[in-house]
């Protein structure tokens, strides 16, 4: 029987999961066992269970909160959620302490609140046995319960993660021996979504705690400490926010119900306003509820209104009519679409525009775009440009909105419509709250509570994979739904046919015949003299004739001279100003990059992918990985342009061992993606069909991706067409066509 067994919980997708199985399993007192709730076996949280189930014996998955109490065995029981840390030497002081005192039936653990984004963190310890009521005030997560007490008590797990006012009452009423222990042992992160059950079940809970101390011999000190803390509880709840005065007033008069009905003989209200506050409960008095919270923040309210009227009137920007379209009613069949910033027709947020108008042809469909970049619109796209009068009208009255980053500050979310928040990767790099310990990440960032009002505004949220799932709960917590469909652009990695892959190559002017490299490196956030630590040229120059080398740069780098400083030999052409990506993967036969998420998407196509990290330690530090992609990587990888030219002249870079880390990579991180993704949006958000009605993801050994065109060792080549349209040909120096051109 292990000494500990500590039960980890998630929280919807489980975001932070891994943090906290990581800060339990690192403790140095190892006789435990680690009970992850994982809810369906395939969930975000289920496959993180797994994965720590598979390296670690002490892991022992289990599929509900109920079904991990029963499987406890422990002499001790603690119940973290993913919001919980154990500090570093937590457990071992938990135990010294149990056997200096004999033990206990509840071991109050020293922690810490740290708030969910600003704040100070709020520290609790005592020195000895404390106040009786002290763990209402906290939660579960807060003490370590001797097993056969709970047992013996009926209270084998706490209900759910928001049931810590009956689970904390309940167990302060049975509770014979307690004791505390001073060391810092949890950091509870608040989560931004708030705490505790809805008012109507923390009243239900506050009652059934009532009801249960009735049946119990109580003491006039001991009773008084629990009333008072129960409707403290109750108090914070009636004075924060409420959907509506009406709501407010029934949860006032319930609750000043049952505080006349179980108040104790000889409770009285504490002083002060705690007092006052409990004393207007007692009586019902709901209308002060609702003007002490807006008392305090009618300051705020008017010093944020004059600080937007001044931004604007420095911007110059024509928002007044936005007040006036917000009073006009939402347009039902109206969707906008915007990527990038406005940077154009492109990515998640173009392919469903492409299948809205084939599956919802009632909806009306625009796409926002810069109006320096209006030029390069496809003529049967409806567009509006950012920032006119137009733009506002359509934000104001849109039902639907998709994008792949967020809108600006200005534009509200309106009761009743719906944003779809696409992305545009698969994370490798650390993302929004996940950045905070990175400064100049952070820094660079801006403020996050901005960001988070933002991700506000979210209804749905795009996954290709569930590590992507994982990732946005953590770094964007909301109460937005994960729509774990695929990326709708990488539809066509399935649906283009070989004759269009061939015209691709001849409109970029790949000569036939030649394997072509794709190279993207991404973007940094440090400083880095790209051309003075790869030589491009000397690389195209090393691989020989059979080879030509696509250079795509990130978008935030376009125009710099660094990356395409190479001489342009016949042997490189830049793809950079080229709009569609997925033709540029579509076009080559391999990839070469560094961090860039482009590395999931073009792994659909399964061909080979070379990693080049020579700046790895440097970029992992500065910015923050999820995972140590040189672990666990697409491919061959090489820190050294002359590793890299080596991979390309022995063939290792498409290989069996290529092909086997690439098969392990596509397993992990191609889930949802099989060419349908598109449709399950449109269907699901436009058309308002249900889940099981929508077309389900082929598996993936069930997919088949259009094969390469050029040469690649073991794979298919796809033949040229017969001629290409002189209008499509290049020189042989490799120029493209203008971007956007079609």
């Amino acid at each position: 029987m292990p000494r500990f067994s500590i039960i980890v919980s998630p929280h919807g997708a489980g975001g932070r999961l891994s943090q906290a199985l990581d800060s339990v399993l690192a403790q140095s007192f190892g006789d435990i066992e680690v009970i992850p709730v994982r809810g369906a076996p395939d969930s975000p949280a289920g496959l993180v269970a797994a994965g720590y189930a598979a390296r670690d014996a002490r892991v022992v998955p289990a599929p509900s909160l109920t079904g991990a109490g029963t499987a406890a065995t422990g002499a001790y029981v603690l119940f973290l959620g993913e919001d919980d840390l154990l500090a570093p030497g937590a457990l071992a002081a938990v135990d010294a302490r149990l056997r200096e005192t004999g033990g206990a039936d509840v071991l109050h653990l020293g922690h810490e609140r740290l708030p969910w984004w600003e704040g100070e963190p709020e520290h609790e310890a005592f020195e000895g046995p404390p106040p009786y009521g002290a763990l209402v005030r906290t939660g579960a997560w807060a003490a370590a319960y001797r097993r056969e007490f709970l047992v013996g008590e009926g209270l084998v797990c706490p209900e759910d993660d928001r049931a810590d006012v009956g689970w904390t009452g309940a167990v302060t009423l049975a509770a014979g021996r307690t004791d505390a222990v001073r060391v810092l042992c949890v950091r509870h992160r608040v989560r931004r979504q708030g705490e505790g059950p809805a008012p109507a079940a923390l009243l239900d809970q506050v009652e059934a705690v009532l009801d249960r101390a009735a049946g119990r011999p109580l003491d006039a000190g001991r009773a008084g400490a629990l009333f008072g803390a129960l409707f403290a509880a109750a108090v914070e709840a009636a004075a924060g926010p409420w959907p509506s005065p009406a709501a407010r007033r029934a949860f006032v008069r319930r609750a000043g119900r049952l505080y006349r009905r179980h108040r104790p003989a000889g409770f009285r209200p504490p002083a002060g306003a705690e007092g006052l506050r409990l004393r207007l409960l007692a009586r019902g008095v709901h209308p002060v509820f609702a003007a002490l919270p807006a008392a305090g923040r009618a300051r705020e309210r008017w010093t944020a209104l004059a600080g937007r009227v001044l931004r604007r009137l420095r911007r110059g920007r024509p928002r007044y009519p936005y007040a006036w379209y917000l009073r006009r009613p939402v347009d039902e069949n109206l969707a906008v679409f915007s990527a990038y910033w406005g940077r154009g027709h492109a990515c998640n947020p173009a392919a469903v525009h492409r299948a809205a108008r084939e599956l919802a042809p009632h909806v009306r469909s625009v796409f926002l775009v810069r109006e320096k970049d209006l030029e390069h619109m496809p003529e049967d796209v409806e567009s509006v440009v950012v920032g006119s009068r137009r733009y506002w009208e359509v934000m104001a009255r849109a039902k639907y909105t998709f994008n792949n980053v967020n809108f600006e500050n200005a534009v509200r979310k309106r009761p009743g419509t719906v944003h779809v928040q696409t992305h545009h990767g698969t994370p490798l790099k650390r993302m929004g709250l996940d950045q905070v310990p990175y400064r100049a990440v952070a820094a660079a960032t801006g403020s996050f509570g901005g960001l988070m009002r933002r991700v506000d505004r979210w209804d749905y949220s795009l996954s290709s994979n569930p590590h992507s799932t994982e990732v946005w709960s953590g770094a964007y917590p909301g109460s937005y739904e994960h729509l774990e469909y695929g990326y709708p652009r990488n539809d066509r990695y399935y649906t283009a046919r070989p004759e269009e892959v061939a015209q691709i190559r001849a409109r970029l002017g790949v000569p036939e015949g030649r394997t072509a490299l794709l190279y993207a490196p991404t973007f940094r956030d440090y400083p880095r003299d790209v051309a003075g630590q790869f030589d491009l040229a000397r690389f195209c120059s090393a691989l020989g004739e059979g080879f030509v080398v696509l250079l795509r740069a990130h978008y935030f780098l376009d125009g710099s001279p660094g990356l395409r400083g190479a001489v342009e030999s016949g042997r490189l052409i830049d793809v950079t100003s080229l709009r569609e990506t997925e033709d540029v993967c579509l076009a080559a036969d391999a990839l070469i990059t560094d961090y860039s998420s482009i590395m999931f998407d073009y792994a659909n196509l399964d061909r080979p992918i070379v990693v080049h990290a020579d700046d790895w330690d440097v970029y992992r530090d500065t910015r923050g990985v999820y995972f140590d992609l040189l672990a666990e990587p697409p491919g061959p990888v090489t820190r050294t342009q002359d590793e890299l030219a080596a991979v390309f002249a022995s063939g290792a870079w498409a290989d069996e061992r290529s092909a086997a880390l690439r098969a392990r990579f596509r397993e992990r991180f191609c889930a949802f993606d099989d060419g349908r993704a598109a449709e399950r949006v449109v269907r699901r958000v436009l058309l308002g069909q249900s889940g099981q009605d929508l077309p389900p993801v082929v598996p993936l050994h069930e997919r088949t991706p259009v094969p390469a065109a050029g040469p690649v060792p073991g794979a298919p080549a796809v033949p040229a067409p017969a001629a290409a349209p002189a209008a499509e040909s290049t020189s042989a120096a490799g120029s493209v066509p203008a971007a956007g051109s079609r």
